[in-house]
């Protein structure tokens, strides 16, 4: 069925983040854009949708978190006093030896839920059992892209998983599922944890297949001091091993020369900035505004629900420009449209993705709106682009996501997930967390 969305005001995330007001966004029967533009010069008689809804808020493409390890909804709070790598080591890798696939199940479901009912539609996911996580999605009704980890640990073989992850994608395809719903990609964790045969493995896997690597990069000052020593940094190395010159993700990219960023730039390479895990495990702020000088595409990340504690990506949006704010000593270096953006459009192109992030003719039409009936809105909608802009990043953030659609599907009512029961999904969590204590 075809639906046209008449809101009061329309975020298209275009470049300039423009404001439409008494706009209409038109859904095909594919589940993708239409139409987005004023509502006097939309299509109407015989081309109109089918079914009109009018929403009296602010319809908005859905966010992207360029990365995630939602599953960690069973891990949330432990550990939460440590640095990172003690973090790891001595709380998160021993917990989830214990970790079944079941258990991944309801903690994607649950980390699916979260994120929908936040305006969160899209989530760049590594973890286990990636089989798990991609079932769990799909029942939501929610997008992910996908890479199951790649890593060498004692009694984890990498070149099994690498093989693992081939041979997914050449049953699979790169996308499947009702709307394409899932992405695979590959995920080796990060250089310090892996060989360099195995980061050209994946490069060469990745590339003869066209599929996105997700990796972690230079999140602490410490974690790859040996990397750096023998290759000049992290991104040097991935450039050596060939990680470059395909699509690239490189989450975190907190330590980064001028000359690591500028080989991003030349690259492509996107970056999933993580503030708020950054900031909770002191890993650093990461050179955001130098980033987006280079015209590196950069996307927010909540990162795992264990080390932020929440998958709320609109904190994010206003962590991104307190800490550029902040770090340059400019409050004008991330204005709220900038953030917003980074958000939206920004996560897609970090992630290699022209068909999300936005509200464009041909784009899949993942979309959240905003009810207004709050006090960041006291002053109405009838301000200054600005203003509206400002008070929906700065003051009011998720609270007031009602609605989100998913390649046109109704995924969130009222503030509830339609697919799934939240509650149930919240227990599930319970239950299977009193295990792993």
């Amino acid at each position: 069925m075809t639906l046209r969305l008449h809101s009061a005001v329309v975020l298209p995330a275009d470049p300039d983040c423009s404001v439409l007001r008494d706009a209409v966004v038109d859904i095909d029967a594919h589940g993708r854009i239409a139409y987005c533009g004023p509502a006097e010069t939309a299509p109407s008689g015989p081309d109109a949708p089918a079914t009109t809804r009018k929403l009296s808020g602010i319809l908005l493409p859905g966010l992207i978190n360029a990365h995630a390890h939602s599953p960690m909804v069973l891990l949330r709070g432990m550990g939460g006093d440590l640095p990172l790598l003690r973090w790891l080591r001595e709380v998160i890798w021993p917990t989830e030896a214990k970790l079944r696939p079941t258990d991944i199940s309801v903690g994607m479901t649950l980390g699916s839920v979260e994120m929908l009912c936040r305006g969160v539609t899209t989530s760049a996911e590594m973890y286990f059992h990636p089989e798990r996580i991609a079932a769990s999605v799909l029942a939501t009704g929610a997008r992910v892209v996908l890479g199951g980890p790649i890593i060498d640990l004692p009694g984890i073989d990498w070149r099994v998983m690498l093989r693992e992850t081939d041979r997914w994608i050449d049953a699979d395809g790169l996308r499947f599922g009702t709307g394409e719903r899932i992405e695979l990609s590959y995920a080796p964790h990060s250089a310090y944890t892996l060989p360099v045969e195995a980061l050209e493995a994946v490069a060469e896997s990745a590339a003869a297949r066209g599929a996105l690597v997700q990796i972690h990069v230079a999140e602490t000052a410490d974690e790859d001091t040996a990397q750096r020593a023998e290759h000049g940094s992290v991104p040097a190395l991935l450039r050596k091993t060939g990680l470059l010159d395909g699509r690239l993700l490189a989450a975190h990219a907190v330590h980064l020369s001028d000359s690591d960023i500028d080989l991003f730039a030349a690259n492509g390479t996107g970056v999933a900035h993580c503030p708020g895990s950054n900031a909770k495990l002191a890993s650093g702020i990461a050179r955001l505004t130098d980033l987006r000088a280079a015209s590196v595409a950069v996307g927010l990340g909540t990162d795992g629900p264990a080390s932020n504690d929440d998958l709320d990506l609109w904190e994010e949006v206003q962590l991104s420009a307190m800490l550029a704010r902040l770090s340059t000593q400019d409050a004008t270096a991330v204005r709220a449209a900038d953030a917003l953006l980074l958000a939206t459009r920004g996560g897609a192109d970090a992630l290699g993705r022209d068909d999300i992030g936005a509200i464009e003719t041909g784009r899949w039409a993942d979309l959240v709106h905003i009810d207004v009936d709050d006090p960041a809105f006291a002053t109405g909608l009838d301000v200054p682009d600005d203003q509206l802009l400002a008070n929906l990043v700065w003051a009011a953030g998720s609270r007031r996501v009602t609605d989100v659609w998913v390649a046109g599907e109704h995924v969130v009512a009222d503030g509830e997930p339609t697919r799934v029961d939240r509650a149930k999904a919240q227990a599930d969590v319970a239950e299977a967390a009193a295990r792993l204590r």
